[in-house]
């Protein structure tokens, strides 16, 4: 199996070049991956002393940002590096201050992964969530450098735990410690004889609870709402449109709406503005507006969404109305508020879990929407309640961060030496 894996690696990573004319995006995965050797040896000496961190995309950079910040501050003669293997996170958090370097991981064959930890010499090396290259592993392990999965999950259709998964579960032997998000991922890779195991919880937890701590204030978000009731609708797709846009055009005067899509193409936004019936304004278009006079406030820019949903009474997080993926329902949750979503989160254990306490409604079509929507904003006692439970959820789940670092810090330590 190993064998034909490194045939498959091969060829995929021999025809990378030609797939990169196809889309925007396949030419960044492409492109970005040619400057990854020469900008290891720009930056990198013999004598470093390196962490290295892998995130798959923006999500995992997300998960990993309480640990690396406190071994940053920590062990501040340490370059920090972080890799990604997707262009969405890569060219989101490239320019980022947090790491020394930042770059695109390179395919995984053979070579690359020892010509990579040749260059890098980490001292450490912690992979976010998941994403399990043989190969890096494998040189990881010859090079006796520790390697650590945190806020990982295992389920039971993932190749680990099937007959023809042998290859891969030879893969997870060369990892010196999981640090897993819940139970059942504990009892899948306790099965499989590791006992190199830590229920932590998930670090994502912990980096949004930091959020409610910071100031997030922002004057134009202040003038708009006015002392009105705010629903706040993050990262939406065409998808989800389809289901608020009818109880946004009906709403009462009290109620006002700020928007944050996920594409903020020109014609997406345009669009999206087009179908809202009250009187809308882009933030391109606040500039000498008196915004209170306005009923949707659609942020048509990035970098505000964390802060924004902390003005809000109700948020509805896109993603689940069509399979492009739930977003982050953590980020509303923190700050006590009712969450609602679409129908698709089967995969996302966060959501289940605070639908199960009630800090969390699904809908279907914009029927279940209005259902829904309307007793939270005529019933303050219930939509109080609600977030309540939403904001206890987060509390109640912090904590990862600092046992994962205790584990870190030993490890370090014992390389130190």
């Amino acid at each position: 199996m190993g064998f034909l894996y490194n045939i498959f690696i091969s060829i995929f990573n021999g025809i990378l070049p030609i797939l990169g004319f196809f889309t925007p995006k396949l030419k960044l995965f492409v492109e970005g991956r040619k400057r990854t050797f020469q900008i290891l040896e720009k930056h990198f000496s013999g004598q470093d002393r390196t962490l290295w961190f892998h995130c798959a995309s923006l999500g995992e950079y997300e998960q990993g940002v309480p640990v690396m910040e406190l071994l940053k501050k920590k062990y501040s003669n340490h370059k920090l590096l972080v890799t990604f293997f997707s262009p969405s996170g890569y060219e989101a958090k490239k320019n980022s201050t947090l790491a020394d370097i930042i770059v695109y991981l390179p395919m995984d064959t053979k070579a690359k992964a020892k010509r990579f930890i040749q260059l890098a010499k980490p001292e450490l090396a912690v992979f976010v969530k998941y994403e399990f290259w043989p190969n890096y592993l494998k040189t990881l392990q010859t090079k006796n450098i520790p390697t650590v999965f945190i806020s990982t999950t295992f389920r039971e259709d993932q190749a680990f735990f099937k007959w023809y998964g042998g290859f891969m579960r030879k893969a997870l032997k060369t990892i010196d410690h999981f640090f897993v998000q819940d139970t059942i991922s504990k009892t899948l890779i306790e099965k499989q004889g590791f006992e190199n195991v830590t229920l932590s919880g998930d670090t994502r937890f912990d980096r949004v609870s930091h959020q409610i701590e910071m100031d997030n204030h922002v004057d134009f978000i202040s003038e708009f709402i006015n002392e009105r009731l705010c629903i706040v609708v993050g990262s939406s797709w065409p998808e989800d449109e389809e289901v608020f846009i009818d109880f946004v055009n009906n709403a009462t005067d009290n109620v006002c709406f700020i928007i944050a899509p996920h594409e903020i193409k020109d014609s997406s936004v345009n669009s999206l503005k087009q179908k809202i019936k009250k009187g809308a304004i882009l933030y391109s278009e606040k500039e000498g507006k008196d915004l209170k006079d306005y009923r949707v406030f659609i942020m048509n820019t990035i970098g505000y969404l964390s802060r924004v949903y902390s003005y809000g009474d109700i948020a509805y997080v896109g993603g689940a109305m069509g399979t492009g993926g739930l977003h982050n329902i953590l980020e509303p949750a923190t700050f006590g508020i009712p969450i609602i979503i679409g129908k698709n989160f089967e995969k996302f254990r966060e959501a289940k879990q605070l639908q199960k306490l009630a800090g969390l409604f699904s809908v279907s079509n914009p029927y279940e929407f209005s259902q829904v929507m309307n007793k939270l904003v005529e019933d303050k006692k219930f939509r109080e309640k609600t977030g309540m439970i939403a904001g206890h959820f987060i509390n109640s789940n912090t904590g990862a961060t600092a046992i994962i670092t205790k584990y870190l810090d030993k490890k370090i330590e014992e390389v130190s030496k």
